[in-house]
């Protein structure tokens, strides 16, 4: 059975896609001007993060860690700062704004989605870069299996994408999230498992950090970098239903902002 888009459906698609490809560009220009460096800040950024993470974790746990202390350190604090990055960004992504919405073109949705898009970007770059460059320094192994890693990656990004909307929709209206959100932050950080792999903890609490989502999907990515030379606990089913979970609550808070709020 075909499924007919007709023209008006066709139309608005490309409308939305070309909005929120002129809200992107719009955001790197705001964000990190025309000179310099410019928008390979967004990448940069998170690199520096990273690499300096992985500068400090090689000289203080060169011999304490079961697994190579540099690809453990890139896989899990790239994977924090794609999700956390995503969530801090959109949270702003409404109200500063507000005067793009008398453009009936320009929705809720586009200003988020624009934002999830240059986080997606500068975290993926980061990464790819400094494993690419580890590999070819000869400081870290070539993944075991990459088809694995990009499959963590696309539900690190999805959990990321569906967090950020619920979070940016809610504080759309109410603006306690914004305050809320950064000590939660800080306390997910340490729990989501970029500092630790969930088999080295005791079983009572495995369950227990299973309960995050992004846990899953940075096992997920472990397991495709080092392969048989760890064990890894993850349920893929699991973090999809939770990532499907945020974003329909997302998209729902989304059409009902989307009627009440007003553009300044």
């Amino acid at each position: 059975m075909l499924i007919k888009i007709d023209k008006n459906t066709s139309e608005g698609f490309i409308i939305q896609v070309r909005v929120i490809k002129a809200l992107v560009f719009r955001e790197i220009i705001t964000r990190f001007g025309r000179k310099g460096l410019g928008f390979m800040w967004l990448f940069i950024e998170p690199m520096l993060f990273t690499a300096f993470i992985v500068v400090l974790w090689s000289y203080i746990r060169h011999r304490n860690t079961p697994i190579p202390i540099i690809p453990f350190a890139v896989t899990g604090y790239s994977s924090v700062l794609l999700w956390r990055n995503m969530a801090s960004k959109c949270l702003h992504a409404i109200e500063p704004n507000m005067a793009l919405l008398y453009h009936h073109q320009v929705k809720i949705i586009d200003l988020i989605i624009a934002r999830i898009i240059l986080e997606t970007a500068g975290a993926t770059i980061s990464f790819m870069f400094l494993t690419l460059t580890g590999i070819t320094l000869g400081i870290i192994d070539i993944p075991q299996d990459i088809s694995q890693i990009l499959i963590g990656w696309f539900m690190l990004i999805w959990f990321g994408a569906s967090l950020a909307l619920t979070l940016a929709t809610i504080a759309g209206q109410n603006k306690l999230v914004e305050r809320l959100w950064q000590p939660i932050s800080y306390v997910l950080f340490p729990l989501s498992g970029a500092a630790f792999m969930v088999d080295w903890l005791p079983k009572s609490m495995q369950d227990i950090i299973l309960l995050l989502p992004m846990v899953h999907g940075l096992e997920l990515v472990r397991d495709g970098y080092f392969g048989n030379a760890v064990k890894t606990h993850y349920d893929i089913a699991y973090m999809a239903s939770a990532c499907l979970l945020l974003t329909t609550l997302g998209l729902a808070k989304e059409r009902v902002i989307g009627k009440k709020i007003t553009p300044e």
